[in-house]
């Protein structure tokens, strides 16, 4: 380990976002953290997760890296959040994202295996959490060459809606559900993640175009109808991946809301008088009301050659208003699903998820606190107490 061309350390230096190529292969055995330089992301985890390092996704929320639980043997995926604190609207989803993940327990879920407790607690600035590694995302499977026949199809949304019909349970809503946040192994096993804009029902704002993918996105979210979302918007998200996966092709492509609209009406019909009911809003009825008026087409015209149960199902999740559109469990026993659906074995969660801190109560730093409480729970600290000691005594007898 001490060659200074391997990009492998070991060390204790605060982590970071490093652009400086020259800190490759830096060695020191001060603790036993491992440090690899991806080209420009330092990570910095615990030895126990050993090469090969992989970079295997990048995006706005953080950088994805492979490893090894040396432990288990288990390959693992390792995100990296830079500056996790420095925007507290960020950090408080982070942390709310943390606590659902630790309260949900599924197949059909993204499961956290650890939280990585930094080696330096005053230098914490950059978040590690560990995730259940799958191997591809359905994003990347509809832009490949990969077939994908009734039966992939059929699996596909089953194990979508049986997460889902688990996360309800919960009293949480996924709300942003598209082919990137489906995960997937090679043997067809699928897992939901990207649940950083996740909803309970108890939330009350009203759900922003942030982080949201429009393509998926219900009509009542485009229109902000109230604030009383519910598990309908995820339907129509599964119904929307739904159609993708059967044409290879996303089902409504637009440039902005109205024309969104517009797209939806072509495929849908434009949605009569009776089905606007829903609508709290009179600038959203009006949208409504000045849309072209379709008439409702057949939808088995638009998907030839593919199953009549299947678009049955499809034409039940695509419909413009929530309270008429199919609920996960019958969609589970819908006739598409029939070789699959076993009520014995599709679980719901044993307890609804609450989280009641206040985004605008908080600070990073009080954040911090907790997130770092948090990593606790999966690597608990030896000096915890004593340095919890130290720090009372300070707060409560400082220095004359």
């Amino acid at each position: 380990m001490a060659n200074t061309d391997s990009k492998y350390s070991k060390g204790a230096s605060s982590s970071s976002c490093s652009n400086d190529s020259n800190k490759k292969g830096a060695v020191s055995h001060v603790l036993p953290y491992l440090r690899y330089d991806g080209f420009t992301d330092l990570f910095e985890v615990p030895s126990k997760y050993s090469p090969p390092f992989d970079i295997i996704g990048r995006g706005s929320y953080g950088i994805f890296c492979s490893a090894v639980d040396a432990e288990t043997g288990e390959k693992v995926a390792i995100k990296k959040i830079c500056s996790a604190f420095d925007i507290t609207s960020n950090a408080y989803r982070m942390l709310k994202e943390i606590k659902l993940l630790q309260h949900l327990d599924h197949e059909n879920i993204i499961a956290i295996k650890d939280l990585i407790r930094p080696p330096n607690r005053e230098n914490f600035r950059d978040v590690y959490i560990v995730y259940n590694l799958m191997e591809t995302n359905l994003r990347k499977v509809l832009r490949s060459d990969q077939e994908l026949t009734d039966d992939h199809c059929q699996y596909f949304v089953y194990q979508m809606l049986r997460g889902l019909k688990y996360l309800h349970s919960a009293n949480v809503l996924h709300c942003d559900l598209e082919p990137n946040n489906i995960h997937l192994n090679a043997n067809c096993d699928l897992r939901i993640g990207g649940f950083r804009i996740a909803r309970t029902n108890s939330d009350t704002e009203y759900m922003t175009a942030y982080g949201v993918v429009t393509l998926y996105r219900a009509p009542e979210l485009l229109l902000h109808t109230s604030s009383d979302y519910s598990a309908a918007i995820d339907v129509w998200s599964v119904g929307c991946i739904f159609g993708e996966m059967m044409t290879r092709k996303p089902l409504f492509l637009s440039a902005g809301l109205v024309d969104h609209l517009e797209v939806i009406t072509e495929l849908l019909g434009t949605p009569d008088y009776a089905s606007l009911g829903y609508l709290q809003s009179d600038k959203a009825r009006r949208i409504v009301e000045q849309l072209p008026q379709n008439p409702k087409p057949q939808l088995r015209d638009r998907f030839l050659n593919k199953s009549p149960l299947a678009v049955d199902l499809l034409e039940k999740m695509l419909v413009f208003d929530p309270n008429q559109r199919i609920t996960v469990d019958a969609a589970l026993s819908h006739p598409y699903m029939e070789s699959l659906h076993d009520i014995s074995d599709e679980p719901v969660c044993s307890a609804p998820f609450h989280f009641d801190l206040v985004e605008d109560s908080v600070t990073g730093e009080y954040i911090k606190e907790l997130i770092w409480k948090e990593s606790l729970k999966f690597n608990p600290d030896p000096n915890f107490f004593q340095n919890y000691l130290i720090r009372l005594i300070s707060f409560c007898c400082p220095n004359p």
